[in-house]
């Protein structure tokens, strides 16, 4: 037996699968019980939310001010953007094809459920979204955590530092580059703690819902599954190999941490700490790209959540007994795009952004309630893909840009 395969158990992907695996176990175990493991989820994510703000906000300005002119910040963007589009397009349209060839709510018996409190309230029209990325108060959007204005007003601050004249302007880099270095050291050790945190969760998961609750709607479960798999496992993969000129497999391997987080913590935003450091010191991105494009694409491209909302709409009409036709179909398409655009990197943000795409096409709200048992486990599979999305966009977004993607580390 090779070294490398006796030492499996000091990868962490391999260690936070472990404990994964555990967690469902211990959860299963300990039932009511489990609350007393709880804490060490809640503890690993408040870490994780600890270093994000300011981990954003310096890796954006370092990135952004090393670019050099704002001509190519627009043309890095306007790329991104492109990236961001199109694969959260096809992943809507596998995911149509998908549920309106399985049609899992046709026949379907379930009860109505009231819509949870909050969800209809706390939805965000598209266009507050977009008028709320520029902050009023910085500083305030930093402490509520407002990610969308935070990267706006970095991207502000490293444009602008490039204007300034010596010494002021490498003042400013020291500054800024430090307190990137000094968030990267603590992000390391955050990371450490993975594997604990999510077995506290997953324990927490199973402890308090109970696989039994999944049961009445696993064909919309499979639904869901078989569509992010395709957009997964085939659309991505193709798009990193064409485009990016990147082995899928091997820098899958290099990302592995990073999607096992986003699993387990169903937070693409609480998984970016991870995602800079697997897809930069793993994956072979160069940070000037990878401090623009991932920080972003954690808030903005959203491929698993937009297939999972046109997916849970067409589901929740199939079950009430509406028929969509192809017109009501493609505002489905075009709403879930947008509202996955203005959806946070946080855990259930999907659930409430789909209030956004039910009113759209006259659907009741009350539909949610379906959904609701079995949401957190497909949040947590729609997240994955989120940050593959991710990662596939830094690699693809490194070639457009000219960069030679280094041979990912698959160990």
């Amino acid at each position: 037996m090779s070294t490398k395969a006796a030492g499996w158990y000091r990868q962490l992907h391999w260690q936070i699968l472990l404990g994964m695996a555990v967690g469902i176990v211990a959860g299963g175990v300990l039932g009511e019980h489990v609350r007393y493991v709880q804490p060490l989820g809640d503890v690993f994510l408040r870490l994780l939310r600890m270093v994000i703000v300011p981990l954003i906000f310096s890796s954006l300005v370092v990135g952004v001010a090393s670019l050099g002119d704002a001509s190519r910040v627009g043309r890095m963007g306007a790329k991104a953007l492109v990236y961001y589009v199109a694969t959260s397009s096809a992943a809507i349209l596998v995911g149509i094809v998908t549920v309106n060839l399985i049609r899992p709510g046709v026949g379907a018996h379930l009860s109505l459920v009231a819509t949870p409190e909050g969800v209809s309230v706390s939805a965000e029209h598209i266009g507050d979204t977009l008028l709320g990325i520029i902050p009023e108060n910085p500083i305030a959007a930093m402490a509520k955590g407002n990610i969308l204005a935070i990267i706006f007003f970095a991207l502000v601050v490293g444009l602008f530092t490039n204007r300034l004249r010596e010494p002021a302007r490498g003042a400013i880099m020291q500054l800024v580059e430090a307190i990137f270095d000094l968030m990267m050291r603590i992000t390391d050790f955050v990371i450490r703690l993975a594997p604990i945190g999510v077995f506290a969760l997953m324990a927490g998961i199973i402890g308090t819902t109970g696989i039994e609750a999944f049961s009445p709607l696993l064909k919309y479960m499979l639904t869901v599954a078989i569509s992010l798999a395709v957009h997964g496992l085939v659309t991505l993969p193709l798009v990193l190999l064409v485009f990016g000129r990147v082995r899928p497999r091997a820098y899958a391997r290099a990302v592995a941490p990073a999607l096992a987080t986003a699993f387990s913590t169903a937070s693409s935003s609480a998984t970016l700490p991870v995602t800079l450091d697997c897809v930069e010191r793993r994956g072979g991105v160069p940070n000037q790209v990878s401090s623009f494009v991932l920080p972003l694409g954690a808030t903005v491209n959203m491929d698993g959540t937009a297939l999972y909302e046109c997916v849970a709409v067409i589901f929740i009409a199939q079950v009430y007994g509406i028929s969509l036709n192809a017109g009501q179909q493609l505002l489905v398409f075009v709403t879930a795009l947008l509202a996955s655009i203005g959806a946070a990197g946080i855990p259930m943000a999907g659930l409430v952004m789909m209030a956004i795409v039910l009113r759209a096409v006259g659907l009741p709200l009350e539909g949610v309630g379906l959904i609701l048992a079995v949401d957190r486990v497909l949040d947590m599979a729609r997240t994955s893909v989120n940050v593959w999305s991710d990662t596939v966009g830094a690699a693809v977004l490194a070639r457009w840009e000219g960069h030679e993607v280094t041979e990912p580390l698959g160990g």
